[in-house]
């Protein structure tokens, strides 16, 4: 079932990005719900799909916090 979080995660995310707002809202939820290891698996995906939208970088900011933190 983790797995399935873990898509359902990208497949929200990908849905409000459109709003940054909404966006940072939804992965507040995902960071609380997801296991380390997809936190981490989350934070490689976020790089990727961020890359072409600059007003959602700084989103990012929450996952590497939590990303420091965990090493």
């Amino acid at each position: 079932m983790a797995r399935a979080m873990f898509e359902y995660t990208k497949t929200i995310l990908k849905k409000v990005s459109f709003n940054k707002e909404l966006f940072k809202n939804e992965l507040e939820k995902a960071l609380q719900r997801l296991l380390p290891f997809e936190i981490t698996e989350l934070y490689l995906w976020l790089e990727s799909f961020t890359r072409n939208k600059p007003e959602l970088n700084e989103c990012i900011v929450l996952v590497e916090h939590i990303e420091k933190r965990s090493f």
